[in-house]
């Protein structure tokens, strides 16, 4: 709900920009200065109220404006204590936090995730450039129709996140929102017709923005152990990181005249990368289930010995 959330104010955000710009030459400042002031003044105040609206762990001793109850929160520990069995937080032993990068999987996710924030910047970054210089929309044009295709984003990334909460599954959601960004980018890249080409735009930014919650929910849903969730909760934001770095160097000024093709190259191994690690991941989680069932080992056992009731989800 809250990368939703961020998605469909996206698609307002190019509007906003639009009539921000309106106001170039008020008070001596260009367009684009009162877009940085304006929109940086509303994300610091909201950011310094985050700290009294953001909700907790439901066991912290800091209560989040009575969010829950004492027996809701004790309702949510103890599902979670019979799901995966780590509630417990150990005392904390660099040792301990740096065990959990002997897990291939967890350079997996973040792999997933710097191949899926490296197209979502990417989009995020040079989208209204692409418009206008890859499709032939004037500047205002080009702001106002960055619009729809995040509210489709937002369609789509609903839609999925039920089929995934419905029936229990991760990996083919991935794999989905990949499908999109695959045949969409040929079309950004390729179609002769820039009405089509637009239509590619909406399939890849709602692959590419619908995977960040899928690939998020991915690693959370199988990892196991405090601190090694904390080092692959730590990896993945680390990745997403450099993923915005390497975002805003997809589609350079430079490739203008070459329809900015060897952008849609690197999304395309971007693409390709997230599905084969997705399958492996996949593939192992599969034989780790069957042989879990078989009661020949225990899945995710970490320094608190594993739990025999955890599954993964894939």
């Amino acid at each position: 709900v809250f990368y939703l959330l961020g998605c469909v104010a996206s698609a307002f955000s190019g509007i906003l920009a639009y009539g921000l710009m309106q106001l170039g030459g008020r008070e001596g400042l260009t367009g684009w200065r009162w877009i940085f002031i304006i929109e940086g003044a509303l994300t610091v105040a909201l950011g310094i109220a985050g700290y009294w609206l953001l909700v907790d762990f439901p066991d912290s001793k800091r209560k989040s404006w009575a969010f829950l109850g004492q027996r809701e929160c004790d309702w949510v520990v103890d599902r979670i204590r019979r799901d995966r069995g780590d509630t417990e937080v150990p005392p904390f032993q660099l040792a301990r936090f740096l065990r959990g990068g002997a897990d291939w999987k967890v350079w997996a996710y973040a792999m997933i995730f710097f191949d899926t924030t490296t197209l979502s910047y990417a989009l995020a970054y040079t989208l209204p450039i692409l418009l206008v210089g890859n499709m032939g929309f004037t500047v205002g044009q080009a702001q106002c129709l960055v619009a729809p295709p995040y509210a489709f984003a937002g369609i789509i990334m609903y839609a999925t996140a039920w089929v995934g909460d419905k029936y229990h599954v991760r990996g083919p959601i991935i794999l989905f929102n990949m499908l999109l960004c695959l045949i969409g980018l040929p079309i950004m890249g390729w179609a002769s017709s820039a009405g089509v080409r637009y239509f590619g735009v909406f399939l890849v930014t709602a692959g590419a923005n619908s995977n960040i919650p899928a690939a998020m929910s991915f690693q959370a849903n199988n990892i196991r152990g405090q601190w090694k969730r904390a080092f692959c909760s730590a990896t993945l934001v680390g990745f997403g990181g450099f993923g915005g770095i390497a975002g805003s160097l997809v589609f350079r000024e430079q490739d203008k005249l070459t329809g900015y093709k060897p952008g849609m190259w690197a999304c395309i191994a971007c693409s390709l990368l997230t599905v084969i690690l997705v399958i492996l991941c996949d593939l192992a989680f599969r034989r780790a289930n069957k042989k879990a069932d078989k009661g020949e080992k225990l899945v995710e056992s970490f320094d608190d010995g594993g739990s025999s009731d955890f599954r993964y989800t894939y």
